[in-house]
């Protein structure tokens, strides 16, 4: 089979950083090709080279035979280089038919495009994926697992002949991962070749044709999928074999800390639960079941309409989630790079941010403090960073994580939500997060997991709660513990 794409020996350093050290490797025509390893393994760089958004410091990319040593975003275009982010590039406010063609020109003249040309050549292309959708709709009014299929059919209309996908099903539900593997199927019968970047193993061995793995900034094998284990894999890509994927845990619960009465509000109706100390409450649902709506009352976030918070035995009071921190509830939210850490900010500006209150004295910032918290958690969650004044934009994905984290940490808050802990992050990061939690209700304090990842549900949780469209259909306790049973729950079968 023809290879349509070839990365020859590129090198890419940033002050204190190697991203790329003389990685090469290739696509075939019509393959798809999984390529993973552990966040900053250098995997974004490469795709980010390959598009044209970074220049490389040597080294080239071959496109069907034709050499590059210095790409740009639009040469990479006209090459057949089709790229679909994990931050959706599109623009709400238009429509699916004009974000496909944002950019081009359709028919028409100089002022005005042909919209009837642009309907018809948008349908002609959902229609050639496989989907049923109008075309007029605005772009907002989709869900995420459509708004990529967008983004799909923009690079469609571009001709392209390789497309990467970055974490295309990190944020969607595992019933629309089913129709977007159909529709790279598609594109795979047509010629495309793909290349499939994810953290989710078990997509690969169901998808891809080959695997390919970096870690450290290097090139380390490319094999057949249907040759290799995911035990090998993991090595492959953290240089060792795990042995535990669920760490364990003596678990030793005290008295409730964390009480909801009764609680409505933000979506959720009704909802009772309680969380000991030194627990970690599983929240389970499908996506829209309310659970991050019901994370932003508890902490603070979203005023209730009616019901109850109590905190180890005070009613919650609080306005803002900065009232929730001095009540001692910190939330890890599900989107960190919204909401969870001040992207162009540096780490040791990041850390300290929720801790100010603590740390101030008639609205001065103690510095020396804010230097100790930050140099005490960039240690204790073993950030990977050349400086603490690195800008959190510049670190993987599972160190923008430990930042989030360390943020919540520093503040200080014996009640901790964790919503979507180890979303878009690799195993051996992952494992570092879980062992991170059990340490800290060791310690005595109390977390609620919300998760969309059953295994990790199943694996990390001490009692699960389930939700239905807003209401509590469920509780299991450890040794009730059952896939099946959460699936039942969080579809309303009580």
């Amino acid at each position: 089979m023809a290879k349509v794409l070839e990365v020859k020996n590129v090198t890419k350093t940033y002050p204190g950083v190697v991203a790329l050290d003389n990685v090469s490797f290739d696509v075939e025509k019509g393959e798809i090709l999984a390529l993973i390893g552990e966040n900053g393994a250098g995997k974004s760089t490469v795709i980010k080279t390959i598009a044209g958004a970074i220049t490389p410091d040597s080294g080239t990319i071959i496109i069907e035979g034709k050499a590059y040593e210095n790409l740009n975003p639009s040469m990479a275009k006209e090459a057949g280089i089709g790229v679909v982010y994990q931050e959706l590039n599109l623009v709400p406010s238009l429509s699916i038919m004009e974000n496909i063609f944002l950019g081009d020109k359709v028919g028409g003249n100089k002022m005005m495009p042909d919209f009837k040309e642009m309907k018809a050549g948008a349908e002609e292309i959902m229609s050639d994926l496989g989907v049923k959708i109008d075309v007029h709709t605005q772009v907002q009014m989709l869900s995420t697992a459509q708004m990529q299929i967008v983004e799909i059919a923009k690079a469609v209309v571009k001709k392209c002949k390789v497309l990467i996908m970055d974490e295309p099903s990190a944020s969607i539900p595992m019933a629309e991962v089913k129709n977007m593997f159909r529709i790279v199927r598609r594109l795979k019968e047509k010629g495309v070749a793909v290349i499939y970047i994810s953290h989710r193993l078990e997509e690969l061995f169901e998808l891809c044709d080959r695997v390919t793995v970096f870690r450290d900034g290097k090139y380390v094998v490319t094999r057949n999928v249907a040759d290799i284990t995911k035990k090998e894999l993991i090595k492959y890509m953290i240089g060792r074999e795990l042995t535990e994927k669920f760490p364990e845990r003596k678990a030793t619960f005290g008295e409730p800390v964390l009480e909801v009465k009764d609680l409505t509000g933000n979506g959720d109706f009704h909802i009772n639960l309680f969380l000991k100390k030194g627990e970690i409450l599983g929240l389970a649902g499908l996506v829209g079941a309310g659970r991050t709506e019901l994370a932003k009352m508890l902490c603070g976030d979203v005023k209730p309409e009616s019901g109850e918070i109590i905190i180890k035995g005070k009613q919650m009071k609080a306005s803002s989630a900065a009232d929730g921190v001095e009540m001692g509830i910190g939330l890890v939210p599900e989107d960190r790079k919204l909401e969870g850490v001040f992207l162009n900010y540096t780490i040791e500006w990041n850390i300290p941010i929720m801790s100010l209150r603590r740390i101030s004295k008639l609205g001065i910032v103690n510095f020396k403090e804010a230097d100790r918290l930050t140099g005490t958690y960039v240690e204790t969650l073993a950030i990977k960073t050349p400086s603490v004044k690195q800008e959190v934009k510049n670190l993987s994905g599972g160190n923008q994580q430990k930042v989030v984290v360390a943020k919540v940490l520093a503040a200080d808050n014996d009640i901790l939500i964790f919503d979507e802990p180890t979303r878009g992050i690799d195993v051996g990061a992952k494992q570092e997060i879980y062992k991170l939690m059990n340490r800290l209700v060791e310690e005595g304090k109390s977390i609620l997991m919300i998760s969309s990842e059953m295994e990790e549900l199943l694996g990390m949780s001490d009692r699960i709660i389930v939700l239905h469209e807003g209401k509590v259909s469920g509780e299991l306790l450890k040794d009730a513990f059952s896939q099946d049973r959460i699936l039942e729950l969080a579809s309303g079968i009580t």
